[in-house]
């Protein structure tokens, strides 16, 4: 009998510890796959692993992770936004255009372009939460929408910006990047909202069942409003980064870069049935993509070549998630 006993307990614990890796490396899969990128990038190219290349990366993945934060609760919620990039464009326009054309104090303007995503987002959710569209075809709208008022705004040109926002491209202290700051500010902004609020935590019940979440009482659709409320507001911080950068308003900026933020949430584990998705994978995930570019780039690779990479990358991310969720 003893030995019987322990035999039969060799498997389940085999199982238990096969298990729990499995659950650990899904939840950190994107952290396992930046290292590895960062030791065959260090191998490649002397120069990836240097303090200022370093900055580099996180600069050129601030955009997008700030992006994909407010993108982050849209998957969550098992929705989607597409317009996250034209609405950051937007909303440096609007403050190049009323601190400069109109006169407004620069940081009123500021806020302006803040507001401007906030309803960017709330018109979206209208449409999805009221009219009943699907969230791809509301945000491919507003998508539409914000690209054309930021192209009538500006009238097709370069919109000068106040050094208020200039400052969002500069460095402090010489060495610190302020684009890098901000992404690290409002990355502990989204992982507290997502984690220490109600609206976080309605966020995953309406992403894992909606109409379970509606007969528990959840108002389905007011937190609805807040969670592209919120998208549209992290994508307005966004685009001052990328107009400090800039150093001006570009109504053709961040095109694009709608894909680059769904695809940093996916990579960082989330899934797009909803339901699941940590603020520090999609960091991580933005991560990878800065890390995959800046190391090509370091290395000659054809910008040509590079956009079939990150499609590689993409389509890998996607197809893991399927077979999680099959598996599960």
């Amino acid at each position: 009998m003893p030995s019987d006993t322990s035999v039969a307990a060799v498997p389940s614990a085999v199982t238990v510890w096969r298990l729990r890796s499995q659950h650990i490396l899904g939840r950190n899969g994107a952290f396992v796959a930046l290292i590895l990128l960062g030791v065959i990038m260090t191998a490649l190219s002397p120069v990836f692993l240097t303090t200022q290349n370093l900055l580099n990366v996180g600069v050129q993945a601030a955009v997008v992770a700030i992006l994909a934060f407010g993108q982050t609760f849209v998957i969550i919620t098992a929705g989607i936004d597409l317009s996250v990039g034209s609405v950051a464009a937007l909303s440096g326009i609007v403050v190049g255009y009323t601190s400069g054309s109109m006169g407004l104090d620069p940081l009123l303007a500021i806020l302006l372009g803040l507001l401007c995503g906030v309803a960017t987002g709330l018109v979206s959710a209208v449409m999805i939460a009221y009219g009943r569209l699907p969230a791809f075809i509301a945000t491919m709208a507003m998508l539409s929408i914000a690209r054309g008022f930021a192209l009538v705004i500006s009238g097709g040109r370069p919109v000068a910006q106040p050094k208020e926002v200039a400052w969002f491209g500069e460095t402090i202290g010489g060495w610190l990047p302020v684009p890098l700051l901000v992404m690290v500010v409002l990355g502990l902004v989204a992982s507290f909202i997502l984690n220490r609020t109600y609206a976080g935590r309605v966020m995953y019940a309406i992403g894992g069942n909606e109409e379970a979440a509606r007969l528990s009482g959840i108002n389905v659709r007011r937190q609805q409003l807040i969670t592209y409320a919120l998208s549209g507001t992290f994508a307005a911080v966004a685009g001052l980064v990328l107009a400090g950068r800039l150093v001006s308003g570009q109504p053709q900026a961040a095109t694009g870069y709608e894909l680059d933020s769904i695809a940093a949430v996916v990579i960082g584990g989330a899934s797009l049935a909803g339901g699941s998705g940590r603020i520090f994978g999609t960091f991580v995930g933005a991560l990878v993509l800065a890390v995959i570019r800046n190391g090509l780039n370091l290395l000659n690779v054809s910008s040509f070549w590079q956009q079939i990479v990150i499609g590689v990358v993409i389509a890998l991310a996607v197809l893991t998630d399927t077979l999680r969720r099959r598996r599960t």
